[in-house]
């Protein structure tokens, strides 16, 4: 079965595959990334956020599951890697502004 996620989603997670740089042009200029009890507000902070976590872990990332929830985006996916606790689902919580991120959550 085919997942359909809206195009910012999948642009996000193409990204990831790719490079910080790649990571921070899917979200708006002051949007926020909660991860792991840290808040990154802006584009120049969410790339520093994606570059810490590319030097720390190595991992895939599979969605699973897509529905909306409160006006967000949740995205169920299995990450596999050398973090602990892996394999995990997480939830992955977007809000978007026209065809970019304004806000992402992950959650355990």
């Amino acid at each position: 079965m085919t997942l359909h996620l809206p195009e910012p989603v999948t642009a996000y997670f193409q990204a990831d595959k790719a490079d910080s740089e790649t990571v921070a042009r899917c979200f708006t200029d002051d949007a926020v990334v909660k991860d792991e009890g840290h808040a990154y507000h802006g584009r120049v902070a969410i790339k520093k956020w994606k570059e810490e976590t590319s030097a720390k872990y190595v991992y895939t990332c599979e969605p699973l599951k897509c529905e909306s929830q409160d006006g967000k985006v949740v995205v169920t996916c299995r990450l596999d890697g050398n973090f602990p606790g892996s394999p995990a689902d997480l939830r992955f919580f977007f809000e978007l502004t026209g065809e970019q991120i304004a806000s992402l959550e992950i959650i355990p």
